[in-house]
C-alpha cells in the first residue's frame, strides 16, 4: 500500500489501462458467464453496500432474496422451496454435500457422481472427507444409467445428476436417478447450476427438478444463462427444514443462527438477479433460450459445413467439436477429451457466430 494516496486521475488512469488488457465478452466463446443484463447492472449499483451476512441490518434486501428463491423455486416447480443465495454453483454444491453428510451419518461416506461433473465437487469431498465415486458416461456423454447401481452403498450418502454438463452441455438422466435415490434412501442433488435457467425455456423441457419425487436439492445460477452480475448463484431444497442442520450459532448479529457458507454475503447481485426475472418473465426468457439455442444449432451446422463435426448434439446452448484449430484472437476451450468447446450465450449473437465460421474459414485457405 501506499505511503501517500494517489490522485483519482491517476487512480482511474491506471484501471482503465487495466480493464483495456480485458479481451472483451464478445470474442469470449468459452464462459459460462455473459455481460449482465442492463437492469441487472442498474439495480447492482442500488444495493452496493449491503450484506446478506447480517440481514437484519438490511431487511429490504433480505425479502428480496426470499423473493428470488421464491421464484426459482417456482421455476423449479416448488415454490414452498428452501433455499439461499449462493456465490454461485460451488458454494450451492459443497452445501448440499454438507446436508448429505448430516442427514444420513455413516464411518465411510462416498457420494456417486457423474465423470462430467463439476471440479467443485472434488472441493467439496476434499473438504468434508468424502469417497468420489465416478460414474462412466455414455457415448452421448450422459451418466450411464447402467453403471450407477454398482456404486451405490449402504454409505453413499449422496448422488448427484448434472442439467446443462459444463463440457458437452448434457441433460444426465435425473428421471432414473430419482429412482434410484428414493429406492436406496439416497440424498440427490441436481447441479443445474447452469442448465437450470435453460431447460424450463425449451419447446420439449426434459423433467429433471422437484416434479421428481427422488430430487432432494437442486443448485441454479442465475449470474450464468439469468444474466445477472456476479456473484450470484441459489441453492434450493424440498424440504426447507434440511438447512437446520446447517446451522451455526451468530450471537452478535442480528440473526442469531446461520447455515451459510459465507458469512458476509453481498445483496447487489441478488437484487440484479431478481430484477432480470421480474424484467423478462417467463416469454423474455424463453427467447433468449430459444435465441441462444438457435445460434447453437447455426455454429453446429457452419462448423459441420467447414470439415468440423460435432462431438454431440447438446441438449443446452453448448456445442463442441473435433477440431485443434482456433482463429486468432478468439477464446475458445477445450474439453478433457480433446473437443473444441463453445458457449453460445446471449453475447455470442448471430453475428458473431458468423464472424467466427468466417475467421474459421480462413485458417482452411
Amino acid at each position: 500500500m501506499r505511503e501517500v494516496g494517489c490522485s483519482e486521475e491517476d487512480l482511474f488512469s491506471f484501471l482503465s489501462s487495466k480493464r483495456r488488457e480485458d479481451i472483451g465478452y464478445r470474442n469470449i466463446l468459452s464462459s459460462m458467464c455473459t455481460p449482465p443484463h442492463p437492469v441487472a447492472a442498474r439495480a447492482h449499483a442500488m444495493f452496493l453496500e449491503t450484506n446478506l451476512g447480517d440481514p437484519g441490518l438490511f431487511p429490504g434486501t433480505a425479502a428480496i432474496e426470499e423473493l428470488l428463491v421464491e421464484r426459482l423455486g417456482t421455476l423449479m416447480h416448488l415454490p414452498d422451496a428452501g433455499g439461499y443465495a449462493t456465490s454461485g454453483g460451488t458454494e450451492s454444491n459443497i452445501q448440499a454435500f454438507r446436508i448429505a453428510k448430516k442427514h444420513k451419518p455413516v464411518k465411510s461416506p462416498n457420494v456417486v457422481v457423474p465423470a462430467s461433473s463439476h471440479f467443485s465437487f472434488q472441493k467439496a469431498c476434499d473438504i468434508l472427507g468424502l469417497e468420489m465415486r465416478t460414474v462412466p458416461l455414455d457415448s452421448e456423454f450422459r451418466m450411464d444409467t447402467g453403471a450407477i447401481d454398482g456404486l451405490v452403498d449402504r454409505h453413499t450418502v449422496c448422488i448427484v445428476g448434472v442439467v446443462g454438463t459444463t463440457e458437452y452441455g448434457m441433460v444426465d438422466p435425473i428421471a432414473h436417478l430419482s429412482e434410484v435415490a428414493a429406492d436406496r434412501d439416497v440424498f440427490l442433488h441436481v447441479d443445474a447450476a447452469f442448465g437450470g435457467m435453460v431447460v424450463p425455456f425449451l419447446d420439449c423441457p426434459v423433467p429433471f427438478d422437484f416434479r421428481l419425487p427422488g430430487v432432494d436439492s437442486i443448485s441454479i445460477d442465475p449470474h450464468k444463462m439469468g444474466m445477472s452480475t456476479i456473484p450470484a448463484g441459489c441453492l434450493l431444497t424440498r424440504d426447507p427444514a434440511c438447512f437446520s442442520c446447517l446451522n451455526v450459532d451468530t450471537p452478535y448479529l442480528t440473526v442469531k443462527r446461520e447455515c451459510t457458507l459465507a458469512g458476509t454475503r453481498p445483496g447487489a447481485s441478488v437484487a440484479a438477479a431478481v430484477a432480470v426475472l421480474e424484467y423478462l418473465g417467463m416469454d423474455g426468457m424463453r427467447a433468449v433460450v430459444a435465441g441462444c439455442m438457435e445460434n447453437a444449432r447455426r455454429l453446429i451446422e457452419g462448423m459441420e459445413t467447414l470439415g468440423y463435426p460435432r462431438a454431440v448434439t447438446p441438449d443446452v446452448n453448448v456445442a463442441t467439436f473435433s477440431s485443434d484449430r482456433v482463429p486468432a484472437g478468439w477464446r475458445v476451450s477445450t474439453t478433457r477429451n480433446g473437443h473444441m468447446r463453445i458457449v453460445c450465450m446471449p453475447h455470442v449473437t448471430r453475428d458473431v457466430i458468423e464472424q467466427f465460421l468466417k475467421d474459421m474459414s480462413d485458417t482452411n485457405a
